[in-house]
């Protein structure tokens, strides 16, 4: 058989690599419609690509997909993180998994993943047509008839791992075929506060914290970066991935409550507070942070209490106390807008997997056509969770395509 891929990225190399692997007689063509293949590959994780995630439970991985949860549970257990681990290192690739859970290549560079696969592509004779975006798609006669610019193909089957589309309009071909489109909004992004003032401690790092969007159930936990436009890090980008349709509909307009001691409760901070009075009332509040926050954040936060730092901890009144315990645990923050990574964008939305066999990744609409990676309404946290995903869906297409 003769099989496109439409797409250039994780999922449609995984997809190519698969189909090759389980039918080495298959004739395979990715169209990639830039000059470059593997883009998002290159750039992720600071260039160092986060492959996938050390959670090698179906069950347990799957829940951190805000999207596609029951479906990808099935997938896994096809195609999962030890199957990850196991082809990589037949390819000579060698991960390492770092302590929160993160898994890149042991060279920390994404390079060695892209040499991997257009080492495995040249091996196996799988074509590449760079500048092939497809125009248009029909059947005629059980084969299918792709458009580009510069020509007219015809294939047996096709997968589409086109990638998440920022507008529904991107996928109106597929509509076109029969296919429900979840509405994709962005997800994975980072909160903007113009004019905060507590974007002048950009670059502190606050290792754990709790992040919620005021007035919902949404909680981030998680590392929290603040930056020169607003707050970053997984705390916040996990709130961004799990919130992304709420958020969507408030159009970016909304508060956060931080805490910035982790899960520490009131009366718990009651007790550090009484207990420093106690030992060592007569130091500055300035001098002495008994806090896991840095002394900048520390000051911010006294500023914030209208407390002065030359204040001594034994003339605190109870009035200052409360407000010191507020700021710490349930600090508000205004946010207005957010912040995408236009090269590493997610987005929540795509092809509904309703229409999608989970088993071959086929249509349910139009048989012969297989999807994999982000065009599919699947999409995961950060941490390596959207390119297990892409190698998973990629796999099963892969294999599914020629059965």
């Amino acid at each position: 058989m003769k099989i496109a891929i439409i797409g250039g990225g994780a999922a449609g190399f995984f997809s190519a690599l698969s189909i090759k692997q389980h039918f080495p007689n298959h004739e395979v063509i990715i169209l990639e419609k830039t000059t470059k293949v593997l883009a998002k590959v290159k750039i992720s994780g600071g260039g160092r690509c986060n492959v996938t995630n050390e959670k090698r439970n179906s069950i347990l991985l799957s829940k951190l997909y805000p999207r596609g949860e029951n479906y990808l549970k099935k997938a896994f257990d096809i195609f999962g993180v030890d199957e990850t681990f196991q082809w990589f290192s037949e390819r000579g690739v060698a991960l390492k998994v770092y302590p929160d859970g993160c898994v890149f290549p042991v060279a920390n560079d994404s390079q060695v993943i892209i040499d991997c696969f257009m080492r495995e592509a040249s091996r196996l004779k799988i074509k590449i047509e760079y500048q092939a975006a497809v125009q248009a798609i029909r059947l005629e006669q059980d084969k299918f008839i792709l458009e580009t610019r510069e020509k007219s193909y015809q294939f047996d089957k096709v997968i589409i791992t086109s990638g998440g589309q920022p507008k529904k309009s991107g996928m109106d071909w597929l509509e076109k075929l029969g296919h429900g489109i979840v509405d994709p909004v962005p997800s994975l992004f980072t909160f903007n506060m113009p004019g905060n003032p507590i974007t002048a401690l950009m670059g502190n790092v606050v290792e754990k914290a709790v992040v919620k969007v005021e007035g919902t159930k949404l909680i981030g936990k998680g590392p929290l970066l603040i930056t020169h436009w607003g707050m970053s890090g997984p705390a916040i980008l996990l709130l961004s991935a799990w919130g992304a349709r709420v958020l969507q509909e408030k159009e970016y307009q909304f508060a956060v409550l931080v805490n910035w001691l982790n899960d520490q409760k009131e009366m718990e901070l009651q007790e550090v507070i009484s207990n420093i009075i106690a030992t060592q009332g007569g130091k500055m509040m300035g001098n002495l942070n008994p806090f896991p926050i840095s002394n900048r954040l520390w000051h911010f936060l006294l500023q914030k209490c209208a407390l002065s730092l030359e204040l001594r901890w034994q003339d605190l009144g109870s009035k200052s106390i409360n407000k010191i315990i507020n700021v710490l645990i349930n600090d508000r923050y205004e946010v207005s807008g957010k912040t995408t990574f236009k090269e590493e964008f997610v987005t929540a939305g795509g092809v509904a997997l309703k229409d999608v066999d989970i088993r071959t990744m086929e249509s349910k609409i139009v048989p012969g056509l297989h999807f994999a990676g982000e065009v599919l309404d699947i999409d995961g946290i950060t941490g390596g969770y959207n390119f297990q995903a892409a190698w998973t869906t990629g796999f099963i297409a892969g294999k599914g395509v020629g059965e």
